[in-house]
């Protein structure tokens, strides 16, 4: 802590420059330090025992996390007192409360922002709202082996179970990402409970593996390595402007990248779930030993089976959850990736929240389907500013995002729903003409 200076009480009193240092990756590497309300925190060893996971709050390392630790916490009393031990001094009187870098301006108007949608009301919770979600879903997996139990289990009715039980998933989807956002109760625990429920026994998938990666993805979108969604590059895709260049530049070619928009409807879409997150979420789960999340997954196998082999036998069952599975993929991918692949994709450049956000995110146009269709994920700019708002809020506080991107010359994208799909096809031909480009001629 050399060039630090004892404050009154004997805090010690630090610069940016000190802090900045303290990324984990600097002349300090085993040092992990960031900023909240001006108060210094050192995570070098907390960030393993961190409950939302060492990397989400190690990305912030070096870095002022106000913001996010704001965006993320509901009870930020009880939070507080566990940094307590964690607090090794603040922000010399000299120091801006963030970094000199960030747009000061922009970053008091959003604080203001935050502190209106408070006092609006707008992170409290319709009740009702979920739980008619939650009905809707049980219906709809009901009517899917009705289907089959009254019509039996010739092809058509086959595939209309399929069908509703493909959305089934995707709806769930939806509802077990309200609760792993903390977004439905009052208390965190009550969400984690519930969550483990949605996503374990509706879908079969584990809520550690859900919130070890999605939290990341929320606290550093489109940065590459450090948001997990974006992993994808290089191994399958280019992705971005800028890092398809350098990609190009520095020869590397894992696939032919200027084909990747042909291949991504054969990799992407009707792949991920099926190939990938059906086998790897079972890894994840018994590697880390997360045996209650394990013992929903397979409870939902459980029922499953049980359900449709009477029915369907062996082949004809495990058709049927390969099917599904293939429905809930196509449906997944297409509006996950809406809202951030044809967007701008980098390493991380430290901006300030609301950039970090605008910049990474973009909407798809409101209407009855496409807030069902996509669980208000057509909302993703203000779900991304405030990610334990209620989805039912979303519409009220999107004017007031409106008004400060306007104020300070920053683009809000907003688009239909179609062309959004085509948007996610066009950046991939974009960023693959990029690269071969580079690849041939750099």
């Amino acid at each position: 802590m050399e060039g630090s200076e004892p404050g009154r009480g004997g805090m010690r009193r630090f610069t940016w420059e000190e802090i900045g240092q303290r990324n984990g990756r600097g002349p300090a590497p085993q040092e992990r330090w960031l900023v909240i309300d001006r108060k210094v925190y050192d995570i070098s060893h907390f960030c393993r025992r961190h409950p939302g996971g060492s990397r989400v709050i190690s990305h912030y390392a070096g870095q002022d996390a106000t913001d996010p630790f704001i965006a993320f916490h509901l009870d930020k009393a009880l939070v507080k007192k566990y940094m307590n031990p964690l607090l090794i001094g603040e922000l010399a009187p000299d120091q801006p409360s963030f970094e000199p870098s960030k747009n000061k301006k922009l970053v008091e108007d959003f604080r203001e922002l935050r502190a209106t949608v408070e006092k609006m009301g707008l992170l409290q919770p319709n009740h009702a709202f979920f739980i008619l979600y939650l009905c809707h879903i049980l219906v709809l997996d009901v009517a899917a082996w009705l289907v089959i139990w009254y019509f039996g289990a010739s092809l058509v009715p086959f595939l209309c179970s399929a069908m509703l039980l493909g959305t089934v998933q995707a709806q769930a989807g939806w509802l077990q990402h309200d609760f792993g956002h903390l977004s439905v109760f009052s208390k965190s625990r009550w969400n984690h409970w519930v969550h483990k429920f949605v996503i374990g026994h509706l879908k079969g998938a584990p809520a550690s593996w859900w919130n070890h990666l999605h939290f990341q993805h929320h606290a550093k979108p489109n940065c590459f390595r450090k948001d997990p969604d974006v992993n994808m590059h290089p191994l399958f895709f280019a992705l971005g402007k800028t890092l398809s260049v350098e990609l190009g530049v520095q020869k590397k070619k894992f696939m032919p990248y200027n084909h990747q928009h042909k291949y991504f409807f054969i990799i992407g879409p009707p792949a991920l779930v099926p190939l990938y997150f059906q086998w790897y979420i079972f890894y994840f789960a018994v590697q880390r030993k997360q045996w209650v999340d394990l013992a929903w997954m397979l409870s939902f196998y459980i029922r499953f089976f049980l359900t449709y082999l009477p029915f369907l036998g062996v082949k004809g069952t495990l058709g049927l959850h390969l099917l599904v599975r293939f429905i809930e993929s196509n449906w997944f991918v297409w509006i996950t990736q809406m809202n951030h692949i044809p967007m701008h994709i980098d390493y991380d450049k430290n901006v300030d929240w609301f950039s970090t956000q605008l910049q990474a995110t973009c909407n798809v146009h409101q209407s009855f389907f496409n807030d069902w269709f996509s669980g208000h994920l057509n909302f993703q700019i203000e779900h991304h500013l405030f990610p334990t708002m209620p989805r039912h809020n979303y519409w009220k506080v999107a004017p007031l995002v409106k008004s400060l991107c306007a104020k300070h010359g920053i683009e809000y994208q907003c688009k239909p729903l179609l062309t959004a799909f085509a948007d996610i096809v066009n950046s991939l031909k974009s960023s693959g003409e990029l690269w071969h480009d580079a690849y041939l001629h750099k």
